[in-house]
């Protein structure tokens, strides 16, 4: 009976332990990861942290390597696989903390997200989608101190608990309905006019169908409704009224695109 009841606890705490491992896996919890939210109005700035990380390694590579569309050329990528790597590297150094200024912190994670992205597809490479690849948005990845992230924990756990729901169209899945990815790295002294440029090119791309009365826009909407916020509230055709050349109408009947997981390689 004694050695039935201690099966009985240590099974439920196995069950537990991997129900937590799959929801921090799932994005759920933020991987001991700062979770610093922007404050109002975000400014982009290098002033108020108590580090500056340098991106220009994968500057560098995004420029030779990523056309004006934002399509990859990931055989151009893997002739410089080991300077991804060595970027990859450099980030797996650093240890962010709340002593990182809210800019930092998102810059850094989002470039991380997307390189370890680029480096995803390049292990597996060819292949024809993303979601092709076996526990892409769960399996820890991510090196950060010792920390393997998974990079739906980068995006769900960290990166949206942020207030910033601009992030939405600056990380990229490495798929043809996401947002492209943006020729140049993520810094904490560009970080409010880069995610303003991310969003604005995004909504008034051909991602999206925005009309007055019967606007057709992107799933990534649906994914996240709560994210897309006005005056605290949700309000998803406000919040693209924000960015769109064409402004959508109060009670306009919305639909969603169908998502394209097909690579995006040039």
């Amino acid at each position: 009976m004694k050695f039935l009841k201690y099966f009985a606890i240590v099974a439920l705490a196995t069950i537990i332990l991997q129900s937590c491992n799959l929801l921090s896996a799932a994005g759920i919890g933020s991987q001991a990861q700062p979770t610093k939210q922007v404050e109002g109005e975000l400014t982009s700035t290098t002033a108020n942290s108590s580090k500056n990380v340098d991106h220009s390694e994968w500057d560098a590579l995004l420029k030779k390597h990523v056309n004006s569309e934002g399509l990859v050329d990931y055989k151009g990528f893997q002739k410089d696989e080991a300077k991804l790597d060595a970027y990859l590297s450099f980030l797996a150094g650093k240890d962010p903390s709340n002593d990182w200024s809210v800019q930092e912190l998102l810059a850094f994670y989002i470039n991380l997200y997307n390189a370890d992205t680029v480096k995803l597809i390049l292990e597996n490479y060819p292949t024809e989608s993303i979601k092709d690849i076996d526990g892409a948005w769960t399996k820890g990845r991510a090196m950060v101190d010792g920390r393997a992230l998974s990079l739906g924990g980068i995006e769900n756990g960290i990166l949206r608990k942020m207030n910033e729901p601009r992030i939405h169209f600056a990380i990229n899945c490495a798929s043809m309905s996401c947002p492209k990815l943006l020729r140049e790295a993520y810094t904490a002294g560009k970080i409010n006019e880069q995610l303003d440029k991310a969003t604005t090119e995004f909504i008034n791309s051909d991602k999206n169908e925005i009309k007055p009365n019967n606007p057709k826009i992107s799933s990534i909407f649906k994914f996240y409704p709560k994210d897309f916020t006005v005056d605290g509230k949700q309000d998803i055709p406000g919040y693209i009224n924000k960015y769109s050349t064409v402004k959508i109408d109060a009670g306009a009947t919305i639909t969603y695109k169908e998502y394209d997981w097909s690579l995006n390689e040039q």
